[in-house]
């Protein structure tokens, strides 16, 4: 199995900082502590970023993620897990399936996204977490879906392929509200780190 970190988006509503090097309340940046919790739980990770991004790419290769960078011309987040999972085919684990995780989603528990992997090492299709009734992060995708990320174009990532396998996925009920909080503004990450 191989986890897969978007993090190549250009966080415009966050304002000019960039929002994934912006510190947690436990001094850990944004991405990276996203970054930690996916790798404990799948140790065979991809980051894609923007070529410019050297801090950030540093600072997770530091913590072992294999970094790629997206092409400069493709922007939209379809493009850059379509990166990542072309990226991943040189891994015999990438035959078990990938785990899709959001750096801007750094409450994510370790344990869910393990139980996420279960869940798709047991056989599921298409695995995500389910909180209170609502549908989040990460997302699991069996290796038979290796063709479809691949051709993946424009800003819905893989929406598309959930909308077209809906039948296909397994839900997994969880008590973690870290899978639905995403920082995508200065004001939310002042709430998060409030709650």
């Amino acid at each position: 199995m191989i986890g897969i970190l978007l993090a190549a988006g250009f966080s415009r509503r966050f304002g000019s900082a960039d929002k994934l090097l912006q510190k947690l309340e436990d001094g850990r940046p944004i991405a990276l502590a996203a970054a930690e919790n996916l790798i404990k739980a799948i140790p065979l990770t991809i980051a894609v970023l923007r070529p410019e991004n050297k801090e950030l790419a540093g600072l997770l290769a530091h913590v072992g993620l294999k970094i790629v960078f997206c092409d400069p011309q493709q922007t939209e987040m379809a493009d850059s897990l379509s990166s990542a999972v072309r990226y991943s085919s040189r891994f015999s684990e990438s035959g078990a399936g990938f785990i899709i995780a959001l750096a801007d989603m750094p409450y994510i528990s370790q344990q869910t996204i393990s139980a996420v992997a279960h869940e798709l090492g047991t056989g599921a299709a298409i695995v995500a977490p389910s909180c209170k009734g609502q549908r989040g992060h990460p997302v699991g995708f069996s290796a038979k879906f290796r063709i479809e990320l691949e051709q993946l174009t424009g800003d819905e990532g893989a929406r598309a392929i959930l909308k077209r396998h809906a039948d296909e996925i397994r839900l997994l009920e969880c008590n973690d509200a870290g899978i639905l909080a995403d920082i995508d503004t200065p004001a939310d990450l002042v709430t998060m780190q409030r709650t």
